[in-house]
């Protein structure tokens, strides 16, 4: 038996092509099934369902049609061809091909025999990818912590510091060409960061960024548009969520785009992150991984994570339990930064601070051993008039933070040195004249 092309249809009402394919499979015009949907449902049910598919056949202008579902038919081994009249650039999303809305059975049958493979042969070929924006060379630093603990309000800070160039330098400027462009972007589920900074309109935010992700990649002005500047602390602002639930609106491939895009804006992202990381291999439910989705995305690249603790008993337990989590996660204990805020100002107490987060880490909270940095202490300041009139936060606050976090991505990224000569001990005449290749030395047992 002749093998087929299998392809899965999906277009707006009274499309022509639509129903001219139907009619070419049917009267097998066309060495090929055309398997029609209704909805974009039915679409990723079917592709779900563990049937093998050729290809997708789906008009430009359908909803739901994004690179979230470009993607999601990828992984099961089936190409997206789309039909539309070129106003996107549908192969930056991941489709294999972008036809006109009149074409030929001779045309669909070439696109068909480049990009896609009749159902029972070998391996598909791989959509075309590549991100024709460039690179993402930003570096993301998240910062977390427990809750109460004033996370959002060292991000604040950080973001300052680094603003102001503190410790920083970017691997293609370094520090003679002036501070770094610094974005702080508020990607908690929970987002306070337009309270705190007295945001009186609360759009754009986040939900529209990734939005603008699912169906093309928007340029650098349009998402400096999305963002506020803030010139008092010299960094600009992403706003989060206007609501905790709408994390709903966020698609996991739309996300990781609109993060790519934000490291190729900025040198330097200041991520405002929650530690709530668990997924469906520890839940065992989708829907709690897709609840986690800003914060495990966010942890995931970051390259160093700020851990906000707060100075009492319970503050060190909670902070503990976080570091576990971060690094169950997969981030090595050498990238997480602890950062006791609101410390005390002796430094006995710092120390006995210092020595009861050692103790806990050491006590096994940490797998696989890697070295925990030293706890970089935060004096108590009043920061609400400068975040109520919006000002720059103390400086206490911001040049130590920025220098912390600046010394110890250098230490990190520092390349390891090479190992130096081998000190050997010698070997007096006569000391090695008692042995012979037959024999072995006496045991030295001591008493």
């Amino acid at each position: 038996m002749r093998e087929r092309f299998v392809l899965l249809g999906l277009a707006r009402a009274r499309a022509a092509w639509f129903r001219t394919v139907g009619q070419w499979a049917t009267a097998a015009m066309l060495p090929a099934d055309f398997v029609r949907c209704v909805s974009i449902e039915e679409l990723r049910a079917r592709l779900r369902s563990g049937r093998a598919f050729s290809a997708v056949l789906i008009d430009g202008g359908s909803p739901g049609l994004d690179r979230d579902l470009i993607a999601e038919a990828a992984e099961v081994g089936v190409t997206t061809l789309v039909v539309d009249d070129g106003e996107r650039d549908w192969r930056a999303l991941g489709a294999a091909a972008v036809m006109a809305p009149v074409f030929s059975r001779d045309e669909l049958l070439e696109v068909l025999e480049a990009t896609s493979t009749p159902v029972g042969t070998a391996t598909l070929s791989d959509p075309v990818v590549g991100d024709p924006a460039g690179p993402a060379n930003g570096a993301v630093i998240a910062v977390t912590g427990p809750g109460g603990t004033g996370a959002s309000t060292v991000s604040i800070a950080l973001a300052q510091g680094l603003g102001a160039g503190h410790g920083w330098r970017t691997p293609d400027r370094g520090t003679a060409s002036g501070p770094p462009s610094v974005l702080l972007a508020d990607l908690c589920r929970v987002a306070d960061q337009a309270m705190l900074h007295d945001s009186r309109v609360v759009v754009p935010s986040i939900q529209e960024v990734v939005e603008a992700h699912r169906t093309a990649t928007p340029d650098r002005g349009a998402l400096l548009e999305q963002t506020f500047e803030v010139p008092a602390r010299r960094y600009r602002l992403l706003l989060g969520l206007r609501r905790p639930r709408h994390w709903v609106a966020l698609r996991p491939r739309a996300l990781e785009s609109t993060l790519d895009s934000l490291q190729r804006l900025a040198d330097v992202i200041v991520a405002d992150a929650e530690a709530d990381l668990e997924g469906e291999a520890e839940t065992g439910s989708t829907d709690v991984e897709e609840r986690n989705l800003l914060s495990r995305a966010t942890i995931a690249r970051a390259e160093l994570v700020v851990l906000v603790v707060e100075p009492s008993m319970k503050g060190i337990y909670a902070a503990v339990r976080t570091l576990g989590e971060i690094t169950a996660f997969g981030v090595p204990a050498e990238r997480v930064l602890p950062v006791v805020n609101r410390s005390p100002r002796s430094p006995r107490a710092r120390a006995e601070l210092n020595a009861a987060l050692g103790d806990l880490v050491g006590a096994g909270v940490v797998a696989g051993g890697e070295r925990l940095p030293a706890p970089l202490h935060l004096p108590e300041r009043a920061v609400e008039p400068a975040l109520r009139d919006g000002g720059q936060l103390p400086g206490a606050l911001a040049r130590p933070l920025a220098r912390g976090v600046a010394a110890l991505r250098e230490r990190l990224d520092a390349p390891s040195p090479a190992p130096g000569p081998v000190a050997y001990t010698p070997v007096t005449p006569g000391d090695l004249a008692a042995f012979s290749p037959q024999e072995q030395p006496p045991s030295q047992e001591q008493p």
